[in-house]
């Protein structure tokens, strides 16, 4: 017998929050819908885009954050890619640009998926998608 599950929600553990609120909230369209704590100083986070959820958890307790990212820490996140299901690749591509960041363009893969590649503020790949 299988285990009943409906959805999954990643959890990312980010460098500082309010980054990581301001590029999927301000940048990619998610809304914020939980957070551990109110106001804008938090650890913990819940959003969501169009039925898509995902969490940010702060890496670091309070006061023990380092005053920059541990480059090892950020390389390891390269090895971690969330995959978006997106009917318009090359407009989120014009979004992305037209906001700032400078993604290389959609390509396709060899197993027929029109794909843009971006990483956000903590080096965790994202790739937005569609089949051709």
């Amino acid at each position: 017998m299988a285990i009943g599950v409906h959805d999954l929600t990643p959890l990312l553990q980010v460098f500082d929050m309010r980054t990581s609120i301001r590029f999927y909230c301000d940048l990619l369209g998610f809304e914020l819908i939980n957070q551990s704590q109110p106001g804008d100083d938090f650890d913990w986070a819940a959003l969501a885009l169009h039925g898509v959820k995902l969490m940010l958890n702060t890496a670091y307790d309070e006061g023990e954050r380092p005053g920059t990212p541990d480059p090892a820490r950020v390389a390891a996140h390269a090895d971690t890619i969330l995959y978006f299901n997106c009917p318009d690749p090359d407009g989120a591509y014009q979004h992305l640009r037209s906001a700032g960041l400078d993604p290389q363009p959609p390509t396709v893969a060899y197993y027929g998926m029109r794909q843009l590649y971006v990483s956000d503020p903590d080096g965790y790949a994202l790739c937005f998608q569609c089949p051709t």
